[in-house]
């Protein structure tokens, strides 16, 4: 009889190990994937030169990206009137006050706006990174040939982009991706 009763709780047994295995395999497959609710994306990785581009800042003086040779820019094409872009600043300019020293800098491209509008939200929100315009869309349509804001493209020291967003960053994001790249032969 004793037999018996151990003989059917067998299966339950097996039943029960079996929903604990699937329940650690799910932990060990999405652990690392962001939540929901975490609105940055993953970068694409990629490795090309960079466009060749030159245009104007908020002070009406004129910059090339081939100026930055030897630091790692961070080149965000983006907007006013786009919330995540706005939503996005606070950490772009956060990241870029603890690395600028490291020889880091954000070079945020405003897409097709004019300036006042662009110098009033750089001061609403105290940017002290390159703040450039594009009034005619060349950084987003002719250069890194995108339609999307927000979408960042990250430089090395060498002239090569290395990754490509599109869609929001946090702070999370660039120490785990942009990090690294500044690490690398660190002058």
């Amino acid at each position: 009889m004793n037999d018996e009763k151990y003989t059917r709780r067998i299966p339950a047994i097996i039943f029960g190990l079996g929903l604990i295995l699937i329940a650690a395999s799910g932990y060990f497959i999405l652990k690392d994937v962001p939540f929901q609710n975490d609105p940055a994306t993953v970068p694409a990785k990629v490795n090309y030169p960079a466009p060749e581009l030159i245009l104007t800042d908020i002070n009406d003086n004129t910059h090339s990206l081939a100026d930055y040779q030897g630091h790692v820019a961070l080149v965000n094409l983006w907007a006013t009137w786009c919330p995540p872009c706005e939503k996005e600043m606070p950490a772009l300019q956060a990241y870029y006050k603890k690395h600028n020293d490291e020889g880091f800098v954000v070079i945020a491209i405003n897409d097709g706006e004019t300036a006042p509008k662009v110098i009033q939200f750089v001061k609403e929100y105290n940017l002290t990174f390159p703040v450039w315009l594009d009034p005619t869309y060349i950084a987003t349509e002719q250069a890194f040939k995108t339609l999307n804001l927000p979408s960042s493209f990250v430089i090395d020291r060498s002239g090569f982009v290395r990754l490509q967003w599109v869609g929001e960053i946090n702070r999370r994001m660039l120490e785990k991706f942009v990090t690294p790249i500044i690490k690398e032969n660190q002058q």
